[in-house]
């Protein structure tokens, strides 16, 4: 997929969320979400606070340096001073000044994507991002924190063809699983297998390399299990296979301390 392409998809994935967080009332922004401490005005918040500093890596990868410094030192000092930092401003806004800050993130976001070309790389948080993986990132965030204000306020996203970029970024996210743990990924592979929402196959993972591990199943559902918003065990997929079993009890498809997901039946029926 061309980089216009992906990043056309990240602003209809924005776009999709934009349509439910524009319809809640003011109580609502202030509910708990699944994420400790989070309300949803938390959730907004991280995707613009984060969609501006994705700008800002792209137009001016000396002052990000910078600011993600800032970041890095605030968030040492207590449990919750890294929200605090990112969060801060955010919070003390009307509902309606949130949402029209978090659209002007986005597009100052869409606006320096737009000036990246195919092979260039991007600094982040740790080491920089080739500029596809990077948009990539943005959708899947995008994506995962809509889950859970979708969660949250019992709305309702179609599944689409999108799903695609954060499966993907899921299968190659296996290794940096291990990794970010401190832990050597198992030699092999796994052979993932998954539904889209069209009904076509979306398959990663090279069949004799993997041997008997294997997941299928619903994309929506190896797409919630990757982000931590849901436990396999909670889904539909098949799992086959120790290492299948293994990698999918803590995947991590986004940056950041390794964190665990929900507990089987934590998130049902939310």
């Amino acid at each position: 997929m061309k980089l216009a392409d992906l990043l056309q998809d990240l602003l209809d994935e924005q776009a999709s969320l934009d349509e439910i967080v524009a319809s809640l009332d003011g109580g609502d922004w202030d509910r708990p979400t699944p994420s400790p401490r989070w309300s949803v005005t938390d959730q907004i918040g991280h995707l613009c606070y984060f969609d501006r500093s994705a700008a800002q890596a792209v137009r001016d990868p000396e002052a990000f340096s910078s600011e993600a410094r800032r970041l890095m030192e605030a968030s040492l000092v207590s449990e919750t001073s890294g929200d605090d930092f990112t969060l801060g401003d955010f919070r003390r806004l009307s509902p309606a000044d949130r949402i029209e800050r978090w659209r002007q993130g986005r597009a100052e976001l869409a606006a320096a994507a737009g000036t990246l070309a195919e092979r260039d790389r991007v600094s982040w948080y740790g080491p920089s991002m080739g500029a596809k993986s990077f948009v990539t990132a943005r959708l899947m965030e995008a994506w995962a924190h809509g889950t859970d204000v979708c969660d949250t306020v019992g709305a309702h996203r179609e599944p689409t063809h999108r799903l695609r970029h954060v499966a993907q970024l899921g299968y190659i996210t296996r290794a940096w699983t291990y990794v970010n743990r401190g832990l050597t990924p198992p030699e092999g592979d796994v052979r993932v297998a998954l539904t889209a929402p069209s009904g076509d196959l979306w398959a990663w993972g090279d069949v004799a390399a993997a041997g008997d591990n294997s997941v299928k199943g619903p994309a929506l559902d190896f797409c919630l299990v990757v982000t931590q918003r849901r436990h396999m065990s909670d889904t539909a997929l098949e799992v086959c296979g120790e290492s299948g079993r293994e990698w999918l009890t803590m995947a991590q498809a986004f940056a950041g301390p390794p964190t665990d997901g929900p507990s089987a039946r934590e998130r049902i029926g939310l």
